[in-house]
């Protein structure tokens, strides 16, 4: 990339950290696409978000800003919300497709409305009757916050017993917990770049389901891609990644979670509107299939931050 180029996009505050449980993971995207932009010559800053946050776009006059906040107040509405105040371009989805997508539960209601398969769930509560969640979702289940991200507070639920100390680990953030049907088969993820779907990724872990250990450390966890489908089956993956993603009104880029069951119904999990950008991470591995080197994919990121 020329200078003439990089240039463009004027001073660029990479906006990472912030106050969620998954701040260090942040933290890690954030070092690596302000690594990505500074190599292709693109006056990037990094800007360790907190709730001042305002006053410090305010005083350092940025003209664009790539957000890789993960989590609560940067992948829900609230930070895209200020930038909107300030009339300051961003990177990804807007207030209502963070908020939404933020949230599994508005999420799948939105799905469910589109007629788009999605697990059956319930929202819990400490008064719930675990026995009647059991038995109406069937066991194994998954219970998990509706508003947190990396697996963080998950519990596979394999008997009714186990109900009341998984609704605890999920409610420690002090948000709505949700109990979901569990999908036997193997676990897809879709990543959706500029209106195009990419290469699909299946993902092995031997853990019971792709946890945080299995996200951020472990060293078992295989990323297939080529995902090992048959080219049509593939192409359906992605057709249902991108209604899924539009329907919730997303924008610029983010992952779909899907899972595919024995039967080959695929079943949509979640949307990410901020995934990560590690060296963990899916999204660039499927952008790596797709002829993409990650410096590419940063500036690619940055480039939907002009909005028509």
């Amino acid at each position: 990339m020329n200078t003439a180029s990089a240039k463009e996009f004027g001073r660029v505050a990479v906006l990472m950290g912030g106050w969620s449980a998954e701040r260090e993971i942040s933290l890690l995207s954030g070092q690596a696409v302000f690594d990505a932009l500074r190599e292709q010559g693109v006056d990037a800053h990094v800007v360790d978000v907190d709730r001042q946050i305002d006053q410090r776009l305010r005083q350092e006059h940025f003209d664009r800003e790539f957000n890789i906040l993960h989590g609560t107040g940067g992948e829900d509405g609230v930070i895209q919300g200020v930038l909107d105040l300030m009339e300051l371009p961003y990177t990804g989805s807007g207030v209502m497709a963070s908020s939404l997508s933020m949230d599994k539960i508005m999420t799948k209601r939105v799905w469910h409305a589109a007629g788009l398969a999605t697990p059956d769930f319930i929202t819990l509560t400490a008064k719930s009757n675990w026995d009647a969640v059991v038995q109406s979702l069937g066991l194994p289940l998954v219970v998990k916050p509706a508003c947190e991200g990396s697996s963080i507070g998950i519990t596979r639920v394999d008997d009714a017993s186990q109900m009341a100390e998984a609704w605890a680990t999920a409610a420690k953030g002090g948000g709505e917990v949700l109990a979901e049907q569990w999908i036997e088969g193997e676990e897809y993820t879709v990543a959706i770049l500029n209106d195009v779907a990419l290469p699909a990724i299946c993902l092995e872990t031997p853990h019971a389901f792709y946890d945080f250990d299995a996200k951020y450390a472990a060293k078992d966890t295989h990323y297939h891609c080529p995902c090992g489908l048959p080219q049509e089956e593939e192409a359906e993956l992605q057709r249902l990644s991108k209604q899924a993603f539009d329907f919730l009104a997303a924008k610029g880029w983010g992952r779909i979670d899907l899972m595919r069951d024995r039967d080959g119904k695929n079943w949509l999990i979640e949307l990410n509107t901020v995934p990560g950008m590690t060296s963990h991470s899916l999204v660039p591995k499927a952008a790596a299939e797709a002829g993409m080197d990650f410096k590419s994919l940063v500036l690619e990121i940055l480039r939907s931050s002009y909005r028509g």
